[in-house]
C-alpha cells in the first residue's frame, strides 16, 4: 500500500527532474530531425528566403508555421492570466518549432509580446484595485522601477549582438528554473492562505447568525467608526488620496511617455547595424556611444527624481496617518534603493534573452508581497514599455524578419485576448488572485522546460553554426 500512498502525495523532486530531462532528450531528437527536414524544404524552389535572416519568408505557410503558431498561442493564453509576456517559451518555439536562429527567434518573442502588452493593458486598465479606492496598476512602483528596467534592456541588447548564443540560453535556463521555484511556492502559499481566509470568514458568519445582538452592536460600531474617519481625514491626506484615486495620473503617465520618447528618439538618431544616423552618426563611433550613454544616464537620473518623491511622499503618509492596505510598498530610503537595482537586472534579461522582462519582474514582485492582481496589472504596463523600446532597437539593428513579425503581433494581440478574459472569469468565479501565481509560475516553468531543449539543441548544431551571426554591434541581420 505504501507505493499507493507515494503516488497520491505527487512525484519527488527527483522524479521531476529525471522526467524533464527525458522530455528535453526526446524533445531534441525530435527537433534535430525537423531541423533537418525543415532545410530540405526551405531548399525547395517553392520556398524565397529572406536575405538577412536566411529563413524562408512567410508566405507560402509551411507545416511547421502552423505548429509553431498553435504553440505560441496556447503559451500566450497561459501567459495572459499573469500579465506576463511569455517570451521564455515563444523564443525556443520560433527556434526549435519555425526553424529560426535564436538571434532572429528573440526580436520576433518581442513583436509578440508587444501585442499581448497592448491587450493586457487596455484590459486592466479600468480595474480597481481589491483592497482600496485606487486604479489596480500600481504607479508609484511603475514609475519607480520602470526607468532602470529600460536601461538594464539598453545594456541587455548590446550584449546580445555579441554573447555567444549557447551562453545566452545556459544563463537563462539557471534563471527560469531557480524563478519558477519560488514562484510556485508562492502561489502555493497564497492559496492556502486564502483556504484559510474562507474558513474563517465561514466561521465567523455563522457566529453572528446565532448572535443578533452582538450583531447590532458590531454594526453600530462600524457605523460610529466610519463617521469618525472622515473627520480625522486633513486635507493634505485627502489630496494625496485623491490622487492616487485616478485611474492614469497625468503626470505619471507623462514620466512613462516622456521616457519612451526619448529612448526611441535617440536610437533612431543614432542609428545602427541597418539603420543609417539621419544624423551622419556612424555605428560605433564616439558619437554613436556618447548618444548611448546620455541615454543611460537619462534613465538614471528619471529613476533618482522619482526614488526622491517617494521617499518624501511616503514620510508624508506615514506623518498623517495613511492607512496602508495588504500589498504596499513602504518607500524608504532602503527599499527605494534596492527594487530598482533588481529591476535593472530584469531589464537586462529583457534586452538579453528577448523576454520583456515580466518573466522576471512578475515574481519579484510576488516575492515581494505585491497582491496578484496588482502584479499582473503593473507588469503588464512595465512589458509594454519595455517590449516596445526593444522592438524599436531590434528594427534599427536590422534583426526583425517583418512579414513574420506583423502576424505575430496580431497573434499576441488576439491569444492574450483570450487568455485575460478566461482567466477574469475564473478569478470571478472562485474568488482566488492566487490563480494568478500559479499562471507566471506555469509560463516560468515551461520557458525552463523549453530553453533547456533549446540549450541541447544548440549544443547538437554548436560545430555546425559556430562564428555564424557573430560579427559585432554594427553589422546589419547580427
Amino acid at each position: 500500500m505504501m507505493w499507493w500512498r507515494r503516488a497520491w502525495n505527487g512525484p519527488s523532486r527527483k522524479q521531476v527532474a529525471y522526467a524533464a530531462v527525458l522530455v528535453c532528450v526526446v524533445a531534441t531528437r525530435a527537433v534535430v530531425e525537423r531541423r533537418a527536414e525543415g532545410r530540405r524544404l526551405q531548399s525547395s524552389p517553392g520556398y524565397m528566403i529572406d536575405e538577412v535572416t536566411r529563413h524562408k519568408v512567410l508566405f507560402p505557410m509551411a507545416p511547421s508555421d502552423w505548429i509553431g503558431i498553435l504553440c505560441a498561442v496556447f503559451g500566450l493564453m497561459i501567459a495572459a492570466g499573469g500579465g506576463i509576456g511569455g517570451g521564455g517559451m515563444l523564443v525556443p518555439i520560433y527556434v526549435l518549432v519555425m526553424g529560426f536562429e535564436p538571434k532572429f527567434a528573440i526580436p520576433l518573442s518581442n513583436f509578440t509580446v508587444l501585442g499581448g502588452a497592448i491587450t493586457n493593458v487596455s484590459m486592466n486598465a479600468m480595474k480597481r484595485h481589491p483592497e482600496a479606492d485606487r486604479p489596480l496598476v500600481d504607479w508609484d512602483l511603475l514609475i519607480l522601477m520602470e526607468p532602470l528596467t529600460l536601461a538594464g534592456a539598453l545594456v541587455g541588447g548590446f550584449v546580445n549582438k555579441l554573447a555567444p548564443e549557447l551562453l545566452i540560453t545556459v544563463l537563462l535556463v539557471i534563471l527560469l528554473a531557480l524563478t519558477s521555484d519560488r514562484t510556485l511556492k508562492k502561489g502555493i502559499k497564497l492559496y492556502k492562505k486564502e483556504s484559510a481566509a474562507r474558513s474563517a470568514q465561514l466561521a465567523e458568519l455563522a457566529a453572528v447568525a446565532s448572535e443578533e445582538e452582538s450583531e447590532g452592536e458590531a454594526l453600530l460600531g462600524d457605523e460610529e467608526e466610519a463617521k469618525k474617519t472622515p473627520a480625522e481625514v486633513t486635507p493634505e491626506l485627502m489630496a494625496i488620496i485623491d490622487e492616487e484615486r485616478q485611474t492614469a495620473p497625468g503626470w505619471k503617465v507623462g514620466v512613462l511617455l516622456g521616457m519612451f520618447a526619448l529612448i526611441v528618439s535617440i536610437n533612431l538618431a543614432k542609428g545602427g547595424g541597418a539603420f543609417p544616423s539621419p544624423l551622419g552618426i556612424e555605428c560605433g563611433s564616439s558619437s554613436f556611444w556618447f548618444a548611448t550613454f546620455l541615454m543611460f544616464a537619462a534613465l538614471v537620473a528619471i529613476a533618482l527624481s522619482v526614488r526622491d518623491y517617494l521617499v518624501k511622499r511616503t514620510a508624508d503618509k506615514d506623518r498623517l496617518g495613511y492607512r496602508y492596505v495588504e500589498g504596499d510598498f513602504h518607500w524608504d530610503a532602503t527599499a527605494t534603493l534596492k527594487y530598482p537595482s533588481i529591476c535593472f537586472f530584469a531589464g537586462m534579461c529583457a534586452g538579453l534573452f528577448g523576454i520583456g522582462g515580466g518573466i522576471v519582474n512578475g515574481p519579484l514582485f510576488l516575492e515581494l508581497g505585491t497582491l496578484p492582481g496588482v502584479t499582473s496589472a503593473t507588469t503588464a504596463c512595465m512589458i509594454l514599455l519595455t517590449s516596445t523600446t526593444a522592438a524599436t532597437t531590434f528594427l534599427v539593428f536590422g534583426l526583425v524578419q517583418l512579414d513574420y513579425a506583423t502576424r505575430l503581433f496580431w497573434v499576441g494581440v488576439a491569444a492574450t485576448a483570450v487568455g485575460q478574459l478566461g482567466m477574469s472569469y475564473l478569478i470571478k468565479k472562485s474568488g482566488r488572485q492566487s490563480y494568478v501565481a500559479f499562471s507566471i509560475g506555469a509560463v516560468v516553468s515551461l520557458s525552463c522546460v523549453l530553453m533547456g531543449i533549446h540549450g541541447l539543441f544548440s549544443l547538437a548544431y554548436s560545430a555546425e553554426d559556430e562564428g555564424h551571426h557573430k560579427a559585432g554591434i554594427c553589422v546589419k541581420g547580427d
